[in-house]
């Protein structure tokens, strides 16, 4: 088999368990949505609200996951388990703190949390009681996203992936137990989601303790919370926290535009429920060939096979062209199934309408800027780059331009909504640039740790 056969066949083998692992993760996210849509506009409304919190924690999760498998993928590559291991350790301490921030919010100041996004007590008083139960799940929710990723990091994909679709499995099943009150249950609404998926966090990270007891290698122990290597801790932060700042920038100047949303009234934040559920699903793909197209870049780069890491990359642009043009048509084939069966005013579906629209072709510039950011810039340790471009764009243009347009020229919901949507274009031609100069193509390793 060719050099060109076996790139596409190993980032193929690698992407497709991330794929059924993003599937199920928006499949939960569409049964939170569908499930609610039989319990009214005002659950789904303060559910969708009230989520921003998670939604901004999983990019937290999601750059300490990164940051992590920027180095240990590299030092797999290499063959330094040992280092492996001492990087998850450095990345739990982060996890475990932010997480336990998070829920100690969510648990003692849930009104504040949601008056931040709206001034309508009904949503505030749903949303309150939600975060309060939400809680427990941050706390899992931490550890588990952090070992998950290292197991990526080693190829080991299979094994997170069935992590997950237990977890996923569960949470769809429990939604409706506790949403409908199934099987003598409680009927929660709302509530019912939050316990569902605080559940089904626990299980998952009780089954994650159970894997690393067979593992040989890559186990889940907090006894490498409290070991020291300073060369290691240092590269982390160097390289790591950026994309950690990176995805927290991206992931709370996105809340902002549902910050936006929620003060242009309850009709827009409903539709955009719908909408952020559609956009993942298109938005599936893209975000597994990213992960997939970082963790083989990042082995190659830890061998020290420069050249083969180039001709990797340009490979993986090709496929990213493909997953966005292929996540465009995804939402454009959902709309006529959305727009039938979303039971929400006119207004609301109105919106919805042209909010799906948008979203046929903004999927190509999530798609792009996610593969080259999150993908082959972290595989190669460039984090800071994304961190820059991202902090620009988001908070030197698309909020400040949203808050203008909405609350200063008072510009219609669906005019504001669409040069919201320009962001991911802004960023194009310094992230393609930035590609084609190759400066983000560095082996991080060292061999100086012990």
């Amino acid at each position: 088999m060719g050099k060109k056969d076996l790139f596409y066949s190993q980032i193929f083998r690698l992407v497709l368990p991330i794929i059924i692992q993003n599937l199920l993760s928006a499949a939960v996210s569409s049964a939170d949505v569908v499930m609610l849509n039989y319990v009214g506009q005002s659950s789904i409304s303060a559910v969708s609200l009230a989520s921003q919190y998670a939604n901004v924690l999983f990019m937290v999760f999601y750059g300490l996951g990164t940051g992590a498998t920027m180095l240990s993928a590299q030092y797999y590559g290499k063959g330094d388990m040992k280092a492996v291991q001492l990087i998850e350790g450095i990345a739990l301490r982060f996890s475990i703190l932010i997480s336990a921030a998070f829920a100690g919010a969510a648990l003692f100041i849930p009104e504040g949390m949601m008056g931040i996004f709206t001034d309508d007590r009904e949503l505030i008083m749903i949303g309150s009681s939600y975060l309060r139960l939400m809680s427990v799940s941050y706390l899992c929710w931490g550890i588990t996203e952090v070992y998950l990723a290292l197991l990526r990091s080693v190829g080991r994909v299979m094994i997170s992936t069935s992590m997950n679709i237990l977890a996923f499995t569960l949470n769809i099943l429990l939604n409706a137990v506790f949403i409908f009150g199934l099987f003598g249950m409680p009927r929660l609404g709302a509530m019912g989601v939050a316990v569902a998926t605080s559940l089904s966090r626990l299980v998952e990270l009780l089954a994650c303790f159970m894997v690393s007891s067979l593992s040989k290698d890559i186990k889940l122990d907090f006894r490498y919370l409290f070991v020291k290597n300073k060369v290691l801790f240092s590269d982390f932060i160097k390289l790591s926290l950026p994309a950690l700042g990176n995805d927290i920038v991206w992931s709370v100047a996105f809340s902002m535009y549902s910050v936006i949303m929620g003060h242009l009234g309850t009709d827009a934040v409903a539709a955009n429920s719908f909408v952020v559920v559609v956009r993942n699903f298109g938005t599936i793909l893209c975000f597994g060939m990213a992960s997939a197209g970082g963790i083989l870049l990042g082995n190659l780069i830890g061998m020290n096979k420069l050249e083969e890491a180039k001709e990797g990359a340009k490979k993986l642009m090709k496929l990213t062209v493909i997953t966005g043009i292929l996540g465009g048509l995804t939402v454009l084939a959902s709309m006529p199934v959305v727009l039938r069966y979303a039971a929400l005013t006119d207004q609301a579906m109105h919106y919805l309408k042209y909010m799906l629209f948008i979203n046929t072709y903004y999927v190509m510039g999530t798609a792009v800027n996610t593969t080259l950011i999150a993908g082959a810039f972290r595989a190669g340790g460039d984090s800071r780059f994304g961190f820059i471009c991202d902090t620009i764009t988001m908070w030197c243009y698309a909020v400040p331009l949203g808050f203008f347009l909405a609350f200063v020229l008072k510009l219609p919901v669906m005019w504001v909504y669409f040069f919201l949507c320009t962001d991911e274009f802004v960023k194009w031609p310094w992230v393609l640039r930035h590609y084609r100069s190759m400066k983000w193509l560095n082996n991080i390793t060292r061999d100086d740790l012990y």
